[in-house]
């Protein structure tokens, strides 16, 4: 039970001095871009790529 009580201590005071997050700009070279909706997909976030990206590297960007 004491390592459950310092695993909370720890994250409120993560909280506490970490600073409200701002937008930064990234810049990034590419091919093509798609701008998706995530959608629910049970616990987690789901977005369709065409089938030709397939084995392809892609980078995901939360813009909002």
């Amino acid at each position: 039970m004491a390592d459950k009580e310092k695993t909370d201590n720890l994250a409120e005071l993560e909280e506490k001095k970490s600073p409200p997050r701002a937008r930064v700009k990234f810049e990034v070279y590419g091919e093509e871009m798609i701008e998706k909706e995530v959608k629910s997909s049970g616990n987690s976030g789901r977005i369709y790529l065409p089938p030709n990206w397939v084995g392809h590297t892609v980078k995901i960007i939360k813009v909002e």
